[in-house]
This record gives structure tokens, C-alpha cells and sequence, in this order.
């Protein structure tokens, strides 16, 4: 990895930080008239704590890592932000990302102003580190992996992955939103090694609290401090904060949910491999499921008439006839099942 200083943007390593009131105190006091704040209507009065110190050691604690390797945004799309304005400059830099994948990295990049190269995938969806490693050049700050990938829903092998990490002299981005539901495990132990790794993870799959808008990224903890220096003081609210802690201590409920989830994508797969129009089924890490299918869009447009939303992905890259459908409930399963048997009633009759 180069180092940090040279991978930065000038003016971000040079960058003086917002100091909010709560950055000069923080602890706890009978009055507090330092942040002209309304003294009615407590808790909610008081800007939240800028820095989510409880929160992150009750998430390094779960995680088995520390707290100032890490970082809380509103949503994994706040770090993803936050990483490509820390380290690649508007109309010189570039960022390297596989296809098909997660379409906020490019998003992002856009909105910045950097251009994205993009590495298709083995017509497996397995990953193909040389082709990332031949299309970085000395302008490329950032290569993003998502593993589970979305919408492919397959684990990268780690050796492919490693490969990456030690081959690049700049960031890479280890996207591992769907990891609860993967039988390999995180990359999370491997941090120290890597010092050019960061590692998203969120609170949207899992743990059932997409609407809360929590992610989380881990890194060095010098990446975390610039990360800190560029997002706005107060980006995670104090319901958010509140909420999470209160969900955190029922760790229990996440794991029931992931078994639920599992023993429900297993059936669904079984299931779908008997319909007719249904011409394969991907392997999936996640809590969803890819397949290709005859005329995906008639049937994405059957099923909305009978209001069960699924994603047609058949424009995306490599996934041509495919169709992405989220596990739900045994019961919301079941209604899409017994839909997708009208269809086959109705090609049959056709």
C-alpha cells in the first residue's frame, strides 16, 4: 500500500474539521448551554453524539474489533461516499469495480465527478483479480468488491480476494452487506493485516433495521480519523442511535431471523426449480435469489398484478433473463408461489 498521505487528496490530508460544541465536552454535566440548543423537550433537544461512542463499543464488542476502527453512517452509501471524496480527486482519479454489482458505487462516483472502470465477472460471477489488477493505473485511488455480491449473491473465493489486496497499492472497499447470511465468514479478523482494507458492513439485511439507515465501515484507524474529519457532525440521529442499541441487545432475534431466512431460501430454491419457465437457479450466499427465466419481464409484470414486487434484472450485465427475488416470510413465499403456479396456469392455456 502507498501510504495514506499519498493515496489522500491534498485537501482532505489537509483538512481542518467542523468542531462541534460536543467535540470540546462530552460526558455528562447538571446544565448544558454550550450548543444553543432548546432546553425543552428532552432527550431530544441535545444533538446526538457525534462520534456514537456507545454505540460503537457496543458494535466492536459484537464484532470483535474496536471502536475507533469504526465507522457509522447513515446507511453503507454514506461511507461509500465518504471514501471515494477522502481519496480520489474530481476528474483525475478513478475507481475500479466489478460487473455486476451494487449500483451505488457508481453513483457515488458520478456524483463526484470520478470515473469507474468496470471488470466483468467470470460468466460463473466468480471474480477475476488480474483483470481488476491490469485495469488500475496510477489514478486509481479504490477498487470496490462486494462479497456476498449483489445481484449475483455469491461469496468470492479468498484467494481471489487476497490477491486484490496485496496486488493494489491503493484502497479497496470489501462491501460485505449480505455476509450474515454466507457461510464464509468476514474479513473482519484479517483488518490489522491489511492496512489498505476497508470493510462495510450494514444493519439493513440482517438485522431488520433498513428503515433506521445505520451502516457501519471498519478500517485502520487512521482511515477511520479521516473518514471522521469528512462526514458532517451530527450524520447518525439520536433515534438511530437509540433504536440500534435497544435492537443490539436482542441479538437473539437476528439470529432466528438469519435460520428462518435460510431454512426458507433452501425451500423457495426447491420450489422454483420445479416451475416450468424457470431455466436456472444461481448458487446464493445472501437472502435472495438470482434465476433465469423465459420472458422475465411478463412475468415481473404478472406478478406486480398481483402485488408481489420482485427485480428484473435482465438489463444488468451478465444477468440477461434474470430475475432477483428476495426471501421472505413462509407466508409471503408461499403467496409467491401460488402466483407463480397462475402463471404457468396461464401459459399453459395460451
Amino acid at each position: 500500500m502507498k501510504p495514506l498521505e499519498k493515496l489522500l487528496r491534498p485537501n482532505i490530508r489537509d483538512l481542518k474539521p467542523y468542531s462541534s460544541a460536543r467535540d470540546e465536552y462530552s460526558g455528562e454535566a447538571a446544565v448544558f448551554l454550550d450548543a444553543n440548543e432548546n432546553p425543552f423537550n428532552a432527550p431530544y433537544n441535545r444533538y446526538p453524539d457525534p462520534y456514537q461512542r456507545e454505540l460503537k463499543k457496543r458494535i466492536a464488542s459484537l464484532k470483535k474489533t474496536k471502536p475507533e476502527n469504526t465507522f457509522l453512517g447513515n446507511g453503507s452509501d454514506e461511507a461509500i461516499d465518504v471514501a471515494i471524496r477522502a481519496f480520489c480527486e474530481p476528474g483525475v482519479d478513478n475507481i475500479v469495480s466489478i460487473s455486476p454489482t451494487y449500483g451505488m458505487y457508481q453513483v457515488a462516483a458520478d456524483i463526484n465527478n470520478i470515473e469507474v472502470r468496470k471488470v466483468l465477472l467470470k460468466p460463473d460471477f466468480e471474480l477475476d483479480p488480474d483483470a481488476l489488477l491490469r485495469e488500475a493505473d496510477e489514478h486509481t485511488k479504490i477498487i470496490f468488491l462486494c462479497s456476498p455480491n449483489n445481484p449475483t449473491g455469491n461469496c468470492f473465493k479468498e484467494e481471489g480476494i487476497r490477491k486484490v489486496l496485496e496486488g493494489f497499492q491503493g484502497i479497496v472497499v470489501l462491501d460485505e452487506a449480505y455476509i450474515d447470511f454466507a457461510p464464509e465468514k468476514s474479513w473482519l479478523p484479517k483488518l490489522e493485516d491489511y492496512p489498505n482494507l476497508i470493510i462495510l458492513q450494514t444493519f439493513s439485511k440482517a438485522w431488520g433495521m433498513a428503515g433506521i439507515r445505520l451502516g457501519m465501515g471498519f478500517a485502520s484507524t487512521q482511515i477511520i480519523n479521516v473518514f471522521s474529519k469528512i462526514k458532517y457532525p451530527y450524520n447518525v440521529n439520536i433515534l438511530t442511535q437509540k433504536k440500534a442499541l435497544n435492537l443490539l441487545n436482542e441479538s437473539q432475534d437476528m439470529e432466528q431471523w438469519v435460520e428462518n431466512l435460510l431454512t426458507e431460501r433452501a425451500r423457495l430454491t426447491k420450489a422454483l426449480n420445479q416451475c416450468k419457465f424457470v431455466n436456472k437457479i444461481y448458487p446464493t450466499d445472501a437472502n435472495f435469489i438470482l434465476l433465469k427465466a423465459d420472458a422475465p419481464r411478463d412475468i415481473y409484470n404478472y406478478l406486480v398484478g398481483n402485488k408481489i414486487i420482485i427485480r428484473d434484472r435482465s438489463n444488468v450485465a451478465l444477468c440477461e433473463g434474470c430475475l432477483r427475488i428476495t426471501v421472505g416470510t413462509q407466508e409471503e413465499n408461499k403467496k409467491l408461489l401460488a402466483a407463480l403456479e397462475g402463471y404457468q396456469n396461464r401459459i399453459n392455456k395460451a
